[in-house]
């Protein structure tokens, strides 16, 4: 039995991590199917082009390409904002094709409220002073994944569940933790200064809803968190928004059913090109 889709006006979803271990795609594409969103923004961080390499793009990451494209095609505006592991795209700040633009941050005015939209990269102090820390601690984050894989595949035969390990470190940490952070006060001011009502940001991978008052106002802050560790989306549903956490039963390890993407090898791809040309192969 088919489950219901969602409807919904926004939705925002942040730290994909495309194109890495790490990144949980099969769970976001049963995500991205079980909603029919006005507008899909793609919070920063979506494809990572930090640890991109051509070897590893696994076919369930290629169908979760393929389902946003799909939404495009049926009229969702998809807005694929940038963040610091996908910043080659800022050079194609405002770019739009269709219903499909690419920018660095969005302001909207949604239910009288004024929202702001960004990755959140820019409010970080570790990225601008010591981006060799920052690069640093993505690639231990990385190993920390292959780790994690590897823990996850002797649980499976022991009849365990999986585990999240670098999940469980941070929760850890942050447990009780109730000060403000430096990046949160931070968006809070800039916020506060252009008059802004709600300000949604990522990059932190630490989903939260909160108001924050400074000494110049009140704002409401939203991490639309991730889809490495917590499944989480920020919502938007007749002006009203929440931080649903997406729980999905669907395996990483297995593919989902009935949902084949054929991909061709390089022989096929350019056997293709020379039939649609009408020129003839010899090979």
């Amino acid at each position: 039995m088919q489950e219901e889709i969602r409807l919904l006006d926004i939705s925002v979803i942040s730290d994909v991590h495309l194109a890495t271990i790490a990144s949980k795609a099969k769970s976001l594409l049963k995500y991205l199917k079980s909603i029919q969103p006005k507008m899909l923004v793609l919070n920063g961080d979506f494809i990572d082009s930090w640890r991109f390499s051509r070897n590893y793009f696994p076919k369930a990451h290629l169908k979760v390409i393929r389902q946003l494209v799909k939404m495009i095609e049926k009229g969702v505006q998809v807005v694929y904002i940038t963040g610091n592991h996908d910043d080659v795209f800022r050079k194609f700040n405002n770019t739009r094709l269709g219903n499909f633009s690419i920018v660095n941050q969005l302001e909207l005015t949604v239910g009288n409220r004024k929202t702001w939209i960004f990755h959140g990269d820019v409010f970080d102090h570790i990225i601008h002073h010591s981006p060799w820390l920052a690069k640093f601690g993505a690639a231990a984050y990385g190993f920390l994944t292959v780790i994690n894989k590897i823990l996850n595949s002797i649980l499976r035969i022991f009849g365990g569940k999986d585990m999240i390990l670098y999940k469980s470190m941070k929760d850890r940490i942050l447990k009780e933790k109730k000060v403000l952070t430096n990046f949160e006060l931070a968006i809070a001011n800039a916020a506060r200064s252009k008059n802004i009502d709600l300000v949604i940001c990522g990059h932190t991978h630490i989903p939260a809803d909160k108001t924050i008052t400074t000494e110049k106002g009140t704002v409401r802050y939203i991490n639309c968190g991730d889809w490495v560790e917590h499944f989480s989306a920020a919502e938007c549903i007749e002006g009203n928004w929440s931080l649903n956490y997406f729980v999905s039963d669907t395996e990483e390890e297995s593919e989902l059913p009935g949902d084949e993407l054929y991909i061709p090898d390089k022989n096929q791809l350019y056997r293709s090109i020379l039939e649609e040309m009408k020129v003839p192969y010899y090979f």
